[in-house]
């Protein structure tokens, strides 16, 4: 019977049951073959014991045991767990080691108790304890019981703690031992019908990285782990999540920091903003932390996701305009600053979606309307399928971060494109690709542009990229016509594009390093017989005609338009009066039938 016992109980532990349910039916199976005895299990955690098993023991005994300490006179099972060998108490009313104990079992008709400690390598993990109700000590058989026993519960509780040891490195952040993102998602899951009565602050960083840039990660990590600290401190260490980078999330409970029916956010942030002001020492180096925090409220029928995305517009609207503070969610947050924030969410799922696509509207020469090139538009495919243009989510170039990762997506196709088009043997010319102030400011544009073309073997002299006046002539300008200077070295051509919208004037012309200028639609909009716009363009046409800058007219949608462009000079034009942008299969057609090849294309297929 022992050994059906035995292969019962290692089946159960294959198969993963959980340590209780395995433990459970080792105590009642043992009581069917010893029916003279109570068999119970108790854990043993930081000294103190836990019921883990006891079928026949009533709930109010199992409960008195709970939490009770190890120790000399802690009955059996305390002392045997504090001396690591079996303890036999014949009497329990006589012995000194159940004084203070004896009415848990005497009632129950429990006199005796023989208990021996279950050790996980050197550490005893749990107990195992006989209940008799004769004054005596165990017999032959009951040892031989035992003894495999203790031996199954080993291995049960072994294999238990890898689980959750296992679990435990899914769910925890190695820096912090906080929560991390995975627990807080699960958590998050879990508050999905939730009633009210609860919130999220979300906890941002914001000298993580002049940290990391002026003494080191080390000391980088050493902030991460003291606003960990101190976050948790007030948010709770097991409601406290790391969700990776400078970024904490604080899921705060009913009651929390007031005891009212809705925990007071505002309270909360406000204690955690107090903490961080201390310094810390970093790896040496004495810190300052600062961070900006967002918070949300859980409103009547809000998903917990919908509560989410609230802190994390919180956050956003605070790091633009309060950093250092706390920002709480309203409905009458910000419009401006709400729009942004979800075109930097609708525009960052789309680019991990692959939802973001090269298209191309063609640039002719107005006297043939052959096609000379193309300037690459952003476009994006919503969920339903619908095509949207990059001035509905123009917002979120403003964002450095989408900024580069979408100029990067565009190269990258485009770079692709190119290629395709290049090795059919079509008369392309030159395809433009447009950069924002965040991709000029971000140091290694030039390398990024130049990876992506020569990875796909295309020539540079096919490349154009195109900034607007405003980007340069704005705020930094001297630093962007370097980063320009670089391209233009590199072998790019540099088009200057919304020309008059602004900031420049004709005599820029006269030192900004620019190959093409893009006159913008505005322009071509009011060409009227004696409208100043015609005396402008004219004026535009003339000079950059004597410094070798080709020009551009915008946003032709009238043939008469292009017939008094031609009149005033001006060579080359797009417009929808040619085409809208197309997508890349449309765009080859284009150049299939209309391409310009220029006398001197031979080879323009073949790769740099």
């Amino acid at each position: 019977m022992i050994l059906e016992l035995q292969n019962a109980i290692l089946e159960m532990i294959a198969r993963g049951e959980t340590l209780e349910k395995t433990v459970d039916l080792l105590c009642r199976e043992v009581e069917v073959i010893a029916p003279d005895i109570v068999c119970s299990v108790l854990s043993v955690e930081n000294g103190l014991l836990h019921p883990l098993a006891g079928p026949s023991l009533p709930p109010p005994f199992s409960a008195a045991v709970d939490n009770q300490p190890i120790g000399p006179n802690a009955g059996s099972c305390g002392t045997a767990a504090y001396l690591g060998q079996p303890v036999v108490v014949t009497d329990i009313a006589a012995d000194p080691r159940w004084r203070g104990f004896e009415a848990l079992a005497l009632p129950l008709g429990l006199v005796a108790c023989w208990s021996s400690p279950i050790r996980v390598g050197t550490r005893v993990a749990a107990t195992f304890a006989f209940y008799f109700r004769e004054k005596r000590g165990p017999n032959a058989l009951e040892r031989q019981i035992v003894e495999a026993c203790v031996h199954l519960c080993a291995i049960a509780i072994e294999r238990n703690e890898r689980v959750l040891e296992r679990e435990r490195l899914t769910y925890t952040d190695t820096l912090t031992d906080l929560p991390n993102r995975a627990c807080f998602n699960k958590t998050l899951g879990g508050l999905a019908n939730a009633p009210r009565g609860w919130g999220i602050l979300l906890v941002d960083i914001d000298n993580l990285k002049l940290v990391n840039d002026t003494f080191g990660h080390a000391a980088g990590d050493g902030l991460i782990r003291t606003v960990a600290s101190r976050a948790a401190q007030f948010g709770g260490a097991d409601r406290t999540f790391r969700l990776g980078g400078d970024e904490f999330a604080i899921i705060v409970d009913r009651g929390m920091a007031t005891g009212d029916d809705n925990p007071n956010l505002a309270d909360l942030a406000a204690r955690i903003l107090s903490s961080l002001a201390a310094a810390s020492n970093c790896a040496g180096h004495v810190v300052f932390p600062k961070a900006t925090i967002g918070g949300a409220l859980a409103g009547p029928g809000e998903t917990a996701d919908a509560v989410l995305q609230n802190a994390d517009l919180a956050l956003y609207h605070a790091k633009e305009r309060s950093r250092g503070q706390y920002v709480q969610f309203s409905d009458g947050l910000g419009t401006a600053i709400t729009r942004r924030f979800r075109a930097i969410r609708d525009v960052g799922l789309a680019l991990a979606q692959a939802r973001i696509h090269a298209w191309y509207q063609p640039i002719v020469r107005l006297d043939t309307r052959e096609v000379v090139g193309f300037e690459a538009l952003a476009r994006m495919r919503t969920p339903s399928g619908d095509i949207v243009s990059a001035a509905h989510f123009h917002e979120a170039t403003k964002d450095a971060q989408v900024a580069a990762e979408l100029t990067q997506s565009m190269l990258e196709q485009v770079a692709r494109d190119m290629r395709v088009w290049l090795d059919e043997g079509l008369a392309l010319q030159h395809v433009g690709v447009n950069l924002s102030a965040a991709d000029l400011a971000g140091g290694n544009l030039n390398e990024r542009i130049c990876t992506a073309f020569a990875q796909a073997g295309v020539p540079l002299k096919h490349v154009i990229v195109e900034v607007t006046e405003s980007v340069y002539f704005g705020q930094g300008g001297f630093h962007i016509g370097d980063e320009i200077r670089k391209l233009r070295a590199s072998g790019l051509r540099v088009a200057l594009d919304d020309f008059g919208t602004g900031f420049a004037s004709l005599t820029h012309l006269l030192t900004v390093p620019v190959d093409i200028i893009k006159i913008d639609k505005s322009f071509t909009d009011r060409l009227r017989p004696r409208d100043p716009a015609a005396v402008i363009i004219e004026g535009v046409v003339d000079i950059a005609r004597k410094l070798g800058i080709r020009v551009v007219a915008e946003g032709i949608e009238e043939n008469a338009q292009a017939v008094q462009l031609m009149d005033l000079g001006c060579a080359l034009g797009q417009g929808y009066l040619f085409s809208k942008a197309v997508d890349r299969d449309a765009a080859a057609l284009l150049l299939r039938h209309s391409a310009q090849r220029p006398a001197n294309d031979t080879g323009a297929h073949q790769r740099a």
